[in-house]
């Protein structure tokens, strides 16, 4: 564990090698952190549940507790923080994994290891969302590679499976417990959409026709002037997945395409029962579905009740399947991200989906 920590560090500094001080403490975007912020926000996470709940020991720097919670400072605000900069930022991400170090030696590894692992690894992709706002990427990270095996579907038989994250092994509260799902037959593309499709939805009108919007997608595409596919829809290879569209416009998509979004469910039955049947792409975009975030039944909240429990409800979608900028560790067939429908900096697509007439 002690290895793979110390791998997860370097690369989330050669993420971030190319960029200037200025430029990681700078707002690239309202929604998204100043750079420095979540590196300091890594640091402080690690000595809360390491070095302070796991090592009994004081915290490193108590009066950053509050500027390093994402609760007590929301995103909007934290670019008029007095969060670490410069050189003072790198020394305390040192520090802290010092103390990390030593605590892991006399204490061993925990689950809580595993959880401030995947924290980082999970940061590093906010990260590198922000540098795709900012046009900041390093070269050749969160491009979707293309996906071949054409725009064919693959018929799901239907049926009871057991959905969610077993008892063994590290999970995150929300997937689970394990829980049996009735679903019936349906059909899944083969494939996500690719940018190719999404330019013919584009240029046929898909921005401009209001039949195919729900009446919120409509009133959030004029409101913030929507009126155009991503930027990387044109520029990137024609074969690979779309990339930074929102849930209204893989919906808006979906009905112009005569299918659907599927449900969660739906995609983690499909990708549990591919194995070999040919549903390629997973992987390279996070794909919405159709389901709002929720618990599962008998869920429980661990390790803390701020990770997952209050986003449940209507306001966000399930993402599924991880993406380009998604460290393998972290992606999984139970693994649920989540985001409001509206944002486009995640690296997400869509797969499509058809009822069996």
């Amino acid at each position: 564990m002690v290895s793979e920590m110390a791998a997860a560090r370097r690369r989330t500094l050669a993420l971030v090698a190319h960029l200037d001080d200025a430029t990681l403490e700078r707002v690239i975007d309202p929604i998204l952190s100043p750079i420095a912020w979540d590196l300091g926000h890594i640091a402080a996470y690690e000595d809360l549940w390491i070095g302070h709940r796991l090592g009994g020991l004081p915290m490193l720097r108590a009066d950053l507790a509050a500027l390093y919670d994402a609760f007590e400072t929301p995103r909007a605000v934290r670019g008029d923080l007095d969060f670490l900069r410069g050189d003072a930022l790198r020394e305390h991400l040192g520090a802290v994994r010092e103390r990390t170090l030593e605590v892991t030696e006399r204490r061993g590894v925990t689950d809580l290891h595993e959880l401030v692992l995947r924290h980082e690894l999970q940061h590093t992709e906010t990260m590198l969302q922000a540098m795709a706002v900012g046009d900041l990427l390093p070269g050749g990270v969160g491009v979707p590679a293309p996906v071949g095996g054409g725009d064919a579907w693959v018929d799901v038989p239907g049926g009871t499976f057991a959905m969610g994250a077993g008892p063994d092994g590290f999970a995150y509260d929300n997937e689970r417990p394990r829980h049996d799902v009735a679903l019936a037959p349906f059909c899944i593309a083969r494939r996500p959409v690719t940018n190719a499709t999404w330019l013919t939805f584009t240029e046929g009108g898909g921005y401009e026709r209001r039949p195919w919007w729900s009446h919120e997608a409509w009133k959030w595409k004029e409101e913030y002037d929507i009126g155009d596919c991503p930027r990387s829809v044109r520029t990137g290879d024609p074969d690979a997945p779309v990339v930074h569209v929102s849930w209204f416009e893989a919906d808006a998509f979906a009905r112009w395409a005569g299918a659907r979004v599927p449900s969660e469910a739906e995609w983690e039955r499909a990708v549990t029962w591919n194995q070999g049947r040919g549903i390629a792409g997973v992987g390279e975009v996070w794909e919405w579905t159709a389901s709002p975030f929720a618990g599962y039944p008998g869920f429980a909240a661990y390790p803390y009740r701020e990770y997952s429990e209050p986003f449940f409800g209507d306001r966000h979608r399930v993402l599924r399947g991880g993406s380009c900028a998604t460290h393998p560790r972290v992606a999984s067939a139970t693994f649920r991200n989540w985001d409001l429908p509206q944002r486009r900096q995640l690296f997400a697509g869509l797969r499509l989906a058809k009822d069996i007439e």
